[in-house]
């Protein structure tokens, strides 16, 4: 009995010190591989990178490390606003080096069809005759801007009476269309069947927040159905880019056109 027993602290012991042995060979493996080894910062994914995240946001999901420069790949991003612009192409996983052949521009990503909802918005659909969407130029990944035309309380420039008075304005700017499509034959929106006229249309999807798809759903309605009520809203889309500038945008109204 004490034989099996003494038998059994001794194996012990051995595995004990053969998996130290172990651990401090490949520790010492790994040291002697890295002895001489250029080391290079390189960024790790530590959250998965969902398609379409823009690469200003990259940060969120990464950690800056570093890595024998021999194992790190071509294209390895340095720098994280060399991504600025751009957007992941697909998803990125957990423990990848970030590589600037995983980001496309929105446009290419576009072109395939793949444009990516903004996380917490939702999408919602339009149609407008073609002369309202800048002639039809308006694609999957376009940025674009809303003019509305509406309604508002003022006064007869003649005598100063009481009236509504239509006044134009953006209500919308940077809304990321998501697909367009091209339709045929809408009604521009007059209620009156002899008076209207119809003609080629685009039928828009694009990305809002709630309250913005709240908005843009008013306008819309108003504009499909001007009558004694609403009577007259008017809707035109402008193609935007990074460059656009919408600091000067102020209502417009007849007593201020010019």
């Amino acid at each position: 009995m004490k034989t099996r027993i003494i038998g059994a602290i001794i194996a012990l012991i051995l595995t004990v010190v053969g998996a130290f042995i172990l651990v401090t060979y490949v520790r010492g493996a790994d040291a002697r591989a890295q002895e001489g080894a250029e080391l290079a910062d390189v960024y790790v994914v530590t959250e998965e990178v969902p398609s379409g995240t823009p690469g200003e946001s990259i940060g969120d999901f990464v950690k800056l490390d570093t890595a024998p420069q021999r194992n790190i790949p071509d294209g390895a991003v340095t720098e994280l606003s060399e991504l600025d612009g751009l957007v992941a192409d697909g998803k990125v996983f957990v423990g990848e080096q970030l590589l600037t052949a995983q980001f496309v521009s929105p446009e290419v990503k576009a072109s395939r069809g793949e444009v990516d909802v903004p996380a917490g918005m939702q999408e919602v659909s339009f149609a407008l005759p073609v002369q309202r969407m800048v002639g039809g130029a308006v694609r999957a990944g376009s940025k674009i801007g809303l003019v509305v035309t509406k309604y508002e309380v003022g006064a007869d420039i003649k005598d100063g009476t009481p009236t509504f008075v239509p006044e134009s304005q953006f209500s919308f700017n940077g809304v990321l269309v998501t697909n367009a499509q091209i339709g045929e034959n809408v009604s521009d929106g007059d209620s009156s069947e002899e008076d209207g006229t119809s003609g080629d249309t685009i039928l828009l999807t694009v990305a809002l927040a709630t309250h913005d798809a709240e908005r843009l759903v008013w306008a819309m309605e108003g504009y499909e159905q001007a009558g004694e009520y609403l009577p007259y809203v008017g809707v035109w889309a402008t193609l935007q880019n990074e460059t656009t500038d919408t600091s000067g945008s102020s209502p417009v109204n007849e007593s201020n056109f010019r």
